[in-house]
């Protein structure tokens, strides 16, 4: 939908259970530990306060150390992993392309079984557009009843970073508004509620309220850059007189005033 399928790859991995984990654990410090003056700082410090961590270490020599370490799928129980067999399955019966990476952890230990990451090359060192996993027993950790879970966390900024470089960023990003609202002089309070107004009278109409100030030109490049097609200039003399001037800016370009009584049946009308 978003146009960025070639540019992320779906990394997965299974934790296990919290008892699995920390027999790995064990399994991986006593690995380490001999090693340590080889690991970077951030290694070192993992090693005795999050262990796993090192993991994903984005440190190459730290990597290299890690070539013969212990592998976490041999420590995870049976029923792990089928359920992670089957969530493969369903990958793969939809389609969908992934990469098992056993090294792939998260930084809160409430984790179990399946975490995942969507990451790409296309952005340098910040490559993790959406992260998550499941967390089985965080609710009854919290005092409530056993809840299976799963949650997600996505960087906004990283994925229109990402669409931006890919040129792909769709039309429903870049158009930002169907009006736009230009306010001149002390009209602010007015403007305000002629777009409440049409937001509540037309929910699905998109209303963006330039409240920044700035000189009329400008408040109108701005409104031509939200793509929007009407914009809806408000001054001082349209508020003593309850009119509103209307400029079609991706029809015609014609500009005509308007009774702030009969907006709302020109935009239907023009929209």
């Amino acid at each position: 939908m978003l146009g960025i399928e070639k540019a992320v790859t779906l990394e997965l991995n299974s934790l296990g259970t919290p008892k699995s984990r920390a027999r790995y654990k064990a399994a991986l410090v006593a690995f380490l530990e001999p090693l340590k003056e080889q690991l970077d700082a951030d290694s070192q410090r993992r090693l005795t306060s999050n262990p796993l961590r090192i993991l994903d270490s984005k440190n190459p020599d730290t990597q290299a150390l890690l070539q013969d370490a212990p592998q976490l799928h041999d420590f995870i129980e049976d029923e792990a992993k089928a359920h992670f067999e089957q969530l493969c399955r369903i990958l793969d019966e939809a389609g969908v392309g992934y990469h098992i990476n056993q090294r792939l952890v998260r930084g809160l230990d409430y984790y179990d079984y399946t975490v995942f990451e969507w990451v790409t090359d296309k952005l340098g060192a910040q490559g993790t557009v959406c992260a998550g996993g499941r967390y089985n027993g965080l609710v009854e950790q919290l005092g409530g009843k056993p809840t299976p879970a799963v949650g997600f966390a996505m960087g906004v900024e990283r994925l229109v970073l990402l669409l931006e470089t890919l040129e792909a960023v769709p039309d429903s990003i870049r158009s930002v508004a169907d009006v736009y609202i230009v306010s001149v002089g002390d009209v602010m309070p007015y403007s305000l509620g002629i777009a409440e107004q049409l937001r509540d009278q037309l929910p699905a109409l998109r209303v963006s309220s330039h409240v920044g100030g700035g000189s009329f030109k400008n408040q109108m490049k701005k409104a031509d850059k939200s793509n929007a097609t009407i914009a809806l200039i408000i001054g001082e003399d349209e508020l003593k007189n309850n009119l509103i001037q209307v400029k079609l800016i991706r029809k015609d370009g014609s500009q005509t005033e308007v009774k702030d009584k009969d907006i709302l049946s020109f935009i239907k009308q023009n929209i």
